[in-house]
């Protein structure tokens, strides 16, 4: 796991956090959340946010920022994909986008933290696979794994918006 993003199995947060319209909102205008129908699939996360990620742009009446969003889209790509290859599948997916940023949150059914693969094999030969994580650890500034109350784990990675 990336030494500068925390890790805390015991934070009280929701595992769900509810979606606008539901309850008061209390929340500065451009907040953007949504919440996706199972099966859960890359693509379909990648559109969630971009929709979000818009949506935002048209509400503050600001220039959507392609490379931020490039980041984001690639950032939930890896965090889909990660959670279908090692996390027994995915069980629940949010992305919230307000502040500075979007936060793409995707959980699993699997307790294990993630971990970064070695490039090179024992025979210094590369291997394919195990890039994911850095990338989520090198665009994101804020990452967070916390153990679910059901079982699994949920990963929420921050990606900067200007």
């Amino acid at each position: 796991m990336c030494q500068e993003h925390m890790f805390s199995a015991d934070m009280k947060q929701p595992a769900v956090e509810p979606l606008a319209g539901e309850g008061l909102s209390t929340e500065p205008p451009g907040t953007v959340r949504s919440a996706l129908r199972r099966p859960y699939r890359p693509a379909q996360v990648r559109e969630a946010v971009q929709r979000a990620v818009c949506e935002r742009c048209r509400a503050t009446h600001t220039p959507c920022d392609t490379d931020a969003l490039a980041d984001a889209l690639l950032v939930a790509s890896e965090l889909t994909t990660n959670a279908i290859l090692h996390g027994g599948g995915i069980t629940d997916v949010r992305v919230d986008v307000a502040g500075p940023g979007v936060r793409v949150s995707v959980s699993d059914r699997s307790t294990e933290l993630p971990v970064a693969r070695p490039a090179a094999g024992p025979q210094g030969r590369l291997t394919p696979g195990g890039h994911g994580w850095p990338i989520v650890c090198l665009l994101s500034r804020d990452i967070r794994v916390r153990d679910l109350p059901t079982g699994g784990k949920c990963i929420s990675a921050l990606v900067p918006l200007p």
